[in-house]
């Protein structure tokens, strides 16, 4: 629905306004969520619309943990990445198919 996506931008503001992390987080973690939010709208394969969380949060979260918290990059890519494709994957994908063949949501 293309109505998510403002949604999703507007509630991930908010939860980051509670981050330890700052106005960084708020700034970067909530463009993070709008880049995927956006891709993943225009994607017809719900396998590669399920690949832009994991890729932009991977991205632009882990640069942002290397840059606060001088975490190692590439170790911290992986842990974001890996945390993104459970919930994506293993979470998100699931439901969507379900939802799907309930006639909840379309098949777009």
């Amino acid at each position: 629905m293309p109505e998510a996506v403002p949604g999703l931008l507007i509630g991930c503001v908010i939860a980051n306004l509670y981050s330890e992390m700052g106005l960084l987080d708020v700034i970067f973690g909530s463009l993070a969520t709008l880049i995927a939010a956006v891709l993943t709208r225009k994607s017809q394969n719900i396998y590669i619309a399920a690949s832009w969380p994991v890729l932009s949060n991977m991205i632009i979260i882990s640069l942002l943990l290397h840059y606060l918290t001088d975490a190692p990059l590439i170790i911290t890519g992986i842990y974001v990445a890996l945390g993104e494709a459970l919930a994506c994957y293993v979470i998100g994908v699931p439901l969507m198919k379900i939802l799907e063949n309930r006639n909840i949501i379309s098949k777009s």
